[in-house]
Formats: C-alpha cells, structure tokens, sequence
C-alpha cells in the first residue's frame, strides 16, 4: 500500500507543474519581441500595414494577451496544440514527426553517460591516488570542458572525413531501400556521432560524481566490516560501495535531462538530425509561436516524466524513501 501511495504522491505534483511551465512559456514567448505575421510578410517581400493585420487577425494575434491566453489554455486542457502559423500543419502532427528521433538520441546519450560514468568512476575510486585514477580524473575534466559543438565537429573530421567509418549528418541513408535489420543498422551507424558527442559531456560528469559519492562511501563502517570478514576489494567496491553510490547519479540523471534537451539542440544542428532541436530552431527563427509554445509543453512533459521516473527509481533503490 505505501509504494502505491508514494508513486500516486509523486504522480499528484506533475499536473501542477506542467500547468504551471505551460503558463511560464506563454508569458516568455510573447515577451519576445515580433511574431509570425512580421516574418510571412517578411518573406513575401514586404506587405502593406493592411495584409500584416491581416495575417495577424488570422492567427488570432490582434486578441488581448490575456484572452489569447485563456484560448491557449483551454486548448491545452484537451491537448490541441494549435496550427503552426508559418508551416499551416497541427503542431502535434509536426512534434509527432520529430519526437521519435529525439527520444532516439536522447535515450542513446543518458544509456551512454550513465553506465561509462559510473564504470569509470568506481574504476577512478577503487585506483585512488593511482595513476588510472589520475588519467580518468584529466580525461574527464578534459571533456567536461570542451565546447560540445567542437567535440562534434572533431568527431566528424575523424570518424568521417578521415576514417570514413560514420556518416557525418542525418537519420538515415536517403533513397536506397533496406530489409529492416539493414535499416536499424543503419540508423545505429548515423546515431553515434550524435549520441557520442550528445553524451561524452556527461559521461565526464557522471564519472566525477560516481567517484566522489564512492569514496564517501569507503568511509563507511559497512565497508570495514566488510574487508573485516575478507569480502575481496573488488567485490566491496562492485557490490557494496557501487550500490550505495548510485543515488546521486540517479538525481544528476534525471535534473540534466532538460538540460540534455537542451544540449540536443546543438547537437541536431551540427549532425542535421531530424528531431525536436532542429524543429524549435526553425521555429524560433520564423517566430511561429504555437510551434514553439507546442515543443515547449511537450518537452516540458518529457523533462517531468523523466523526474518522476527518477523519483519511482529512488524508491527501488532506496526502499526507504518509499515509506
């Protein structure tokens, strides 16, 4: 009955969050200045005053913010995104498109980074004060600074300008028909560029963390107790010190997701993969506001989900916190 009503607790704050980053997102995006209207006309080469009011009454931008945002709110309560205004298609349809590709990259990033991160960070803390402690300890600070832009870039002069092993950019190889396993071999090979570079960042963070929180654990009386009995120093470092390690790469994981949705955006641009990153892009660049606000509250959905998640994995790893 208690991790019942520990995970209906948890799943209780996510609508109020939700409503409350869906409000946030509306008053940002219409503090920005211009909008759709300026950029159709723009584009069209110039309009008179006229067809710019025009395009606006279309959209529904002449309205009063505060009843364009009662419409928007009441639109969000039976999860109609609207119409992009430059794109004239649902905005869900468009986010539908894309959003595989980005959960793609995403879930290949986070799978990347936290299973390295926590290998090499028990390695690192089980060779402290070594020598392999002190070159994981560089490579990762080494990574943790690069510009991940330039990471990307490097990765493609190496993998596909040099070796010629990676495709450089896209999903998939266009126009050629594949059996399916060829396919997914396919799509494996044009994700990891992206995905590396998308996830080396945090791997170099993970390891730092999955060091420290380790070698607070060795402090233990648990551990002595353990070497006391002759458990083997790699069995107390694998087994106990690990387990009771994990939790705040746990927590790093799930804060950083927004922030790796984030990161995806440059990631997709330097590799031109087709996701949510390049489309907020493209949407910011043609002030399509119902595009922006739609990715906004769909990636803002991901990036709670992904919390609770991390919440209901506490309560598994720690059955304490689901008292």
């Amino acid at each position: 009955m208690k991790p019942l009503l520990f995970v209906l607790g948890r799943a209780a704050r996510v609508i109020p969050s939700i409503l409350g980053i869906a409000v946030l997102n509306f008053v940002l995006i219409h503090m920005a200045p211009g909008d759709a209207a300026d950029i159709i006309a723009a584009q069209s080469g110039g309009g008179t005053g006229e067809y710019v009011e025009e395009l606006r009454r279309s959209f529904g931008l002449d309205k009063p913010l505060w009843q364009q945002f009662l419409i928007y709110l009441g639109k969000l309560l039976t999860f109609d995104l609207g119409m992009s205004n430059v794109q004239q298609r649902p905005v869900l349809s468009l986010i539908a498109d894309r959003i595989p590709a980005t959960v793609l990259l995403m879930l290949t990033a986070i799978v990347i980074a936290t299973l390295l991160g926590i290998l090499f960070g028990m390695i690192a803390a089980m060779r402290h004060r070594k020598w392999l402690d002190g070159v994981i300890s560089i490579l990762a600070l080494l990574v943790y600074a690069t510009p991940q832009f330039w990471l990307g870039l490097m990765l493609i002069v190496l993998f596909s300008v040099t070796l010629g092993v990676l495709p450089s950019g896209g999903m998939m190889t266009i126009g050629v028909e594949m059996a399916w396993p060829e396919r997914l071999l396919d799509i494996a090979r044009h994700l990891a560029l992206p995905a590396l570079t998308l996830g080396l960042f945090y791997v170099a963070l993970y390891t730092r963390l999955m060091r420290a929180s380790m070698l607070e654990v060795y402090t233990f009386d648990f551990i002595t107790t353990a070497r006391a009995k002759g458990v083997s120093e790699a069995k107390v470092g694998f087994v106990h010190a690990a387990a009771n390690a994990l939790l705040p790469v746990v927590t790093m994981a799930g804060i950083q997701v927004g922030h790796m949705l984030g990161g995806s955006i440059l990631i997709e641009t330097v590799f031109g993969w087709p996701g949510l990153g390049r489309l907020l892009f493209d949407a910011l660049q043609q002030r399509d506001l119902n595009l922006l606000l739609g990715i906004l509250f769909i990636s803002s959905i991901l990036v709670v989900a992904a919390n609770l998640l991390v919440d209901l994995l506490y309560g598994v790893l720690d059955p304490r916190m689901a008292k």
